[in-house]
């Protein structure tokens, strides 16, 4: 079963990458990031306080939710567009930090996984928690700058400076929290990707891959 784990920070470029690389490698792909944006569009559309853990974990076990390339939905509703909103963008971290969501979220990847025989995945725990074991954990970075430039462009009614600022402080949410905090896996392979093209860093990964690194 061949896993290959990305993790990283917003903006450092991981679902492009994560795409890019399952397509080169005929992989399945699966944005775990998204799934937590998705328990926090149900839990608002729900009215639920993001903030009110034991609520938002109650409503997980039944959540019908499909994560694919081809969008999000939510309990047979689209939510491809609303899940990458500044609603959802800004609730989303105290939600991925809920010990109940987590739990619920690892075991759904796991079986993701499992169905499909391996995968990329992508997400901030990938390679530290989900899957210590894959095959390859690559961690990627970049300059603070560099992200909020592409995820102001990603969020079109968010300025620049609104989206640094929320950045740093989903960085700061992200590695502080109890449950699997954002760091590097002990044995991953960093790529920072601030001068480098889409297509670079996909060599260097399949490089990896291709040598059992």
């Amino acid at each position: 079963m061949r896993v290959i784990a990305i993790d990283g920070p917003a903006g450092s470029g991981k679902s492009t990458v994560a795409k890019a690389l399952a397509a080169r490698l005929g992989l399945d792909y699966l944005d775990t990031g998204a799934m937590y944006r998705a328990v926090t569009f149900a839990a608002l559309r729900r009215g639920i306080d993001p903030s009110e853990a034991e609520q938002v974990a109650r409503i997980v076990p039944d959540l019908a939710l499909d994560v694919s390339p081809a969008g999000v939905v939510v309990d047979g509703v689209d939510a491809t567009i609303e899940i990458r909103g500044p609603e959802v963008s800004r609730a989303v971290s105290v939600v991925a930090a809920n010990t109940g969501v987590r739990s619920e979220m690892v075991r759904r990847q796991r079986a993701w996984v499992q169905a499909r025989g391996g995968g990329v995945l992508e997400g901030r725990d990938i390679g530290t928690v989900v899957f210590p074991d894959a095959e390859l954990k690559v961690y990627l970075t970049a300059d603070p700058e560099v992200r909020a430039q592409r995820r102001s462009k990603e969020v079109a009614d968010l300025d620049y400076e609104t989206v640094a600022a929320d950045l740093a402080r989903r960085d700061a949410y992200d590695q502080g929290r109890a449950a699997s905090p954002l760091t590097e896996a002990v044995d991953a392979f960093v790529v920072d990707t601030t001068g480098l093209s889409v297509e670079d860093i996909i060599d260097a990964i399949a490089g990896r891959v291709a040598s059992g690194a």
